[in-house]
């Protein structure tokens, strides 16, 4: 398999693999490697610039890379090998920043809100942002339930739940000092963002190629990519607490690949028609 693969597109896949095990065996051993090189906002205190780079060779589980693998050696590949090793190296790696840059703007801005709001009430951000950096942020999480007049024995049972980070939600959804924790501990993790895209480009530069929605039903290109561009768009609009996905990533690979290959395509008609 790997053999049949062009080189940027074998090397990146590889990389995924890697960073998966590395991930899931180092999990056993109670280090977080998503939390480490998952991408945090630009103004989280668990922010660090090499995030920028690794986040797109993180992955949250089997499905989430299985998928974005998928995608990626299926457009990927066949892009390499009309682009060229460089030029295709070089769009992957601009989809991927755009991706991070389109969810930084959003979420810096909440997270800049959010602290506006809890020093009006007389937080401190020092020691909050210590609590975060040292992993000790449910003693915050706590105090807030405290604050809202729970008893230590719902408290227990809130934090014993399994379905503890949903109830956790319901509770303080509107509470200033959960959603910061909540923005500044969450990463984003994934390739998805230079995923979406390669989709765009191929849905440019072949509009009318059929895909097999669900391995059965025929859609071409342009439907699809089209299709789910708008559901990232609907669904970040809607921006659901119980949402893992990073769907202005998506958005913002998708709209630098979409910008990158019109401009490529008005420059040179001979590989871009």
């Amino acid at each position: 398999m790997f053999n049949n693969l062009p080189d940027v597109t074998k090397n990146i896949l590889i990389l995924n693999i890697v960073f998966f095990v590395a991930s899931w065996v180092l999990e056993s051993q109670g280090i977080d490697l998503n939390s480490s090189f998952g991408a945090h906002y630009v103004n989280s205190v668990l922010f660090k610039p090499f995030q920028i780079v690794t986040h797109f060779f993180m992955h949250g589980n089997l499905l989430h890379i299985f998928f974005n693998m998928w995608m990626f050696v299926m457009l990927g590949a066949y892009l390499e090998q009309i682009w060229g090793p460089k030029r295709y190296f070089i769009f992957y790696l601009l989809c991927a920043f755009g991706a991070f840059g389109v969810y930084n703007i959003f979420g810096a801005f909440e997270i800049e809100s959010l602290k506006n709001q809890l020093l009006v009430k007389g937080y401190d951000l020092v020691n909050t942002n210590n609590l975060i950096l040292n992993n000790n942020s449910l003693d915050l999480v706590i105090q807030e339930l405290i604050n809202l007049g729970y008893s230590n024995a719902e408290i227990n049972n809130i934090l014993s739940a399994p379905n503890k980070n949903s109830i956790l939600f319901n509770e303080l959804g509107n509470n200033p000092m959960f959603n910061y924790i909540v923005k500044s501990e969450t990463p984003m993790v994934g390739a998805s963002g230079a995923i979406s895209g390669l989709m765009a480009a191929f849905a440019i530069l072949f509009p009318n190629t059929e895909f097999r929605l669900y391995f059965a039903i025929p859609v071409k290109a342009k439907y699809l990519v089209t299709a789910y561009f708008l559901f990232d768009v609907y669904m970040a609009y809607q921006n659901n607490a119980d949402d893992n996905t990073a769907h202005l990533a998506h958005i913002g690979g998708a709209i630098v690949g979409a910008i990158i290959v019109l401009i490529w395509r008005k420059r040179d008609r001979t590989n871009f028609w």
